[in-house]
């Protein structure tokens, strides 16, 4: 066994140890917890280990990147594009992504739904908040997800699966929590089950406050 497979198979279990403990003591099923594992600073073999290692949601933030990994790893892993999407890489995306995490602006949802009509695909997708109101961060306000959500309606290809967030950067426990409760409380408000948040940094916060998916990328590949 390389180096690698030892390295990343430890990282791989520790992470989930700490899921399920996490779970479990927050009274939930650590089967409604998954992971996702993000992949854009590791090589396509690491990418490749996590996929035999049963990591099967893996994440991208630029499709250039992404594509020889999703053409050596096979049709058994579900891409997440991650990160801010530029409307002139839409149509890329839209060809190698299964989702895409997540949606900032309505704009964005149009060139998406323009570029699945084209492609004859759809996509599902995720809206994205920004609880924090941080200036430097992307996303709908709170305020502002019941008119996305509209908006979102008139584009047949795209189904809306939930919302994510990021944490405030370096905030004190309580502000992350905070964030991670309004979102939690916000998907409750309008019917939508999967939430996105938590990284690396703050995952086990994430899950005690109801998030469906991880991000994690650096705890995977360190």
């Amino acid at each position: 066994m390389s180096a690698a497979i030892e390295r990343i198979q430890s990282n791989v279990a520790a992470i989930r140890d700490r899921m399920d403990a996490t779970a479990r003591r927050a009274g939930r099923d650590p089967a409604g917890i998954r992971l996702v594992g993000v992949t854009k600073a590791a090589s396509v073999y690491e990418a490749q280990i996590l996929r035999d290692l049963g990591v099967l949601d893996l994440a991208e933030n630029r499709p250039e990147h992404a594509r020889p990994k999703i053409e050596a790893l096979g049709s058994v892993v579900r891409w997440h594009f991650i990160g801010n999407l530029q409307r002139r890489k839409a149509r890329e995306t839209v060809s190698l992504f299964h989702t895409v995490d997540a949606i900032d602006r309505v704009e964005l949802g149009e060139a998406v739904q323009r570029r699945c009509e084209e492609l004859g695909r759809n996509l599902d997708a995720l809206i994205e908040i920004n609880v924090s109101g941080e200036a430097s961060k992307h996303g709908f306000a709170p305020l502002e997800l019941p008119g996305a959500l509209r908006d979102m309606r008139a584009f047949d290809r795209i189904r809306v699966q939930g919302l994510l967030t990021m944490a405030p950067w370096g905030a004190p426990e309580a502000e992350i929590r905070s964030a991670f409760r309004g979102l939690r409380e916000l998907a409750h408000e309008h019917g939508l089950a999967e939430l996105s948040m938590g990284m690396t940094d703050d995952f086990e916060i994430a899950i005690e406050e109801g998030a469906t998916q991880i991000r994690i990328g650096r705890a995977l590949f360190g």
